[in-house]
């Protein structure tokens, strides 16, 4: 919202999954048995208010034709107008130190890398907080390949690293084996995924990399970095 930028069905991923799930749902399958309206419920200050997503919309149904529309303006409802009042009133504080021009030079990564900094990545820890799904195991060569891609890493790009897999360049102050999801407590984690004609992929909401079987260390090192680019052009995270 600082960046005045559009608010997708990704970004709610690392905020509720929950909510996430239902959203993707929807919007992969027919809702019109869900008995969906225009509406939502609102908790304030323990009484529950329905409040109407367009005019009169609890008397309008939830259909696979209007299911998009309904989902743009949940999101919109969760992310901008439930919250309008206390983000203006943060926008404006912040405007009077730096002006709200300046910060429109910077995408929403460069934007918490400035604000937050880049604490150095202690890959010791990191590695030692890793757990492996699929085949995968720490003697796996395509993870040894990963951690030696790590090691090689300047501390920006290992921040962008995991930046690209959890939503956040930060390390929590107590190490990796603090690091949260959307759930709780969640490690990061790697899990065999995909062929090698895919790129890698992350899941915020679970601190999770899909990472393909690559046939070599370049290949696996290429592949990740032209994810995580990728990811900062065009929101491309799973």
């Amino acid at each position: 919202m600082m960046l005045g930028k559009p608010i997708s069905l990704k970004d709610m991923e690392s905020v509720d999954s929950e909510y996430y799930n239902s959203l993707l749902w929807i919007m992969e399958n027919d809702p019109a048995d869900l008995d969906l309206r225009f509406s939502v419920d609102e908790d304030l200050f323990g009484q529950m208010q329905q409040r109407d997503l367009k005019p009169n919309g609890s008397e309008i149904p939830v259909t696979q034709e209007n299911k998009m529309e309904y989902i743009n303006l949940v999101i919109q409802w969760r992310f901008v107008s439930r919250i309008e009042p206390q983000m203006n009133a943060f926008l404006e504080g912040f405007g009077e130190v730096v002006p709200m021009h300046l910060i429109k030079l910077f995408d929403e990564n460069e934007l918490e890398l400035l604000m937050c900094g880049i604490g150095k990545i202690d890959v010791k820890d990191w590695k030692q907080n890793t757990v492996y799904k699929g085949d995968y195991h720490a003697n796996h060569i395509v993870i040894q390949w990963f951690w030696r891609m790590v090691m090689s890493f300047s501390n920006e790009m290992r921040a962008r690293l995991l930046q690209f897999v959890t939503g956040t360049s930060r390390v929590p102050m107590n190490g990796f084996k603090e690091l949260y999801g959307s759930n709780g407590p969640q490690l990061f984690t790697i899990e065999k995924w995909g062929t090698t004609d895919n790129l890698p992929r992350s899941h915020t909401c679970f601190n999770r990399l899909d990472l393909p079987p690559y046939d070599s260390y370049q290949e696996l090192r290429d592949r990740l970095i032209k994810a995580i680019e990728g990811s900062e052009t065009f929101g491309g995270v799973d």
